[in-house]
This record gives C-alpha cells, structure tokens and sequence, in this order.
C-alpha cells in the first residue's frame, strides 16, 4: 500500500512540478558509522526500493514547517534506524537535473553515528560503505558528486 501510495504522490508532483515554479527542497546526509571504540568504518549508503533504483545517501524531503536539521535526522532514523548527530552543513546541491524526478535542492549534512543500522522506510537495505569501496556507478541522483566533493574535503 505504501508504495502505491509513494507512485501516486510521485506522478502527481510530476503532474504539478512545472507549474508550481519552485523547486522541492530535501535533505540528505553523509552518515559517516564509527564501531564502539571510536574508529570509522564507513559511511552508509541505502539501496533504494522505489525508482529511482539503485544506492543512494540517506535523506528525503522537508515537511512543510519542518528545519531541515530535524527532517535530516529524522529521514536518516527512519532509513537507517541510527540516532544521529550532525556535524556540519555541508553544501546545498540544486542542479534542476540532480532528480530525474523533478527539480529538488538538497542541503546536505554531514552526520556521525555509532547505532547499528537497520533499513526501513524507503530504503530496501542499507550498506556500510569503506570510502575504497563505494559503488560509484550504482549510486542515482548526484550522489556520486557529493561523495567526491565530501572526500576533497575529508582528505
């Protein structure tokens, strides 16, 4: 039901994005996972259920009248069952061509956690990631973008 709910909003954002004249804001996170004595492990990516398909960060759109801060940590909770912190912004994406969807802006946070995860909500399943690892041509959106624009910064 959900996700026949998800194709209905989906078809009718399209139906309505061109005329509304303003982009979807959203938010998404780089949630960098550390093990219980501090030391990184990876950073976590989900795979999608619904299209499109494919690993993507954890995130979603802002409720009306909700602070991205809350709608990022609550978006990473319901993906991923972790409890996180943010760390800092760290750039907003708005690219009209960044969602294959319609035009999204996306504030993108980096977070931290040491929660072990577990997939929900939209999220088919999600992965731990070492940053050798990422599965570049798998990931949607502009994903990939602001995973190499993280390490720059990172590194």
């Amino acid at each position: 039901m959900r996700k026949f709910i998800f194709t209905i909003l989906t078809r009718l954002l399209k139906l309505f994005a061109p005329y509304l004249k303003t982009p979807f804001l959203t938010v998404d996170g780089i949630l960098e996972v550390y093990d219980e004595y501090d030391n990184f492990v990876g950073i976590a990516l989900i795979e999608r259920k619904n299209p499109p398909l494919g690993y993507a960060l954890p995130g979603g759109f802002v409720n009306y009248g909700e602070p991205p801060e809350e709608a990022i940590l609550r978006e990473v909770e319901e993906e991923t069952g972790a409890k996180a912190h943010i760390v800092k912004l760290l750039g907003v994406y708005g690219d009209p061509k960044r969602d294959p969807r319609f035009h999204t802006v996306t504030c993108v946070y980096l977070l931290k956690t040491k929660d072990k995860l577990k997939a929900s909500s939209d999220a088919k399943k999600v992965f731990v990631f070492k940053l050798s690892d990422i599965p570049y041509e798998k990931i949607v959106f502009d994903h990939s973008k602001i995973i190499r624009d993280y390490l720059k910064l990172k590194y």
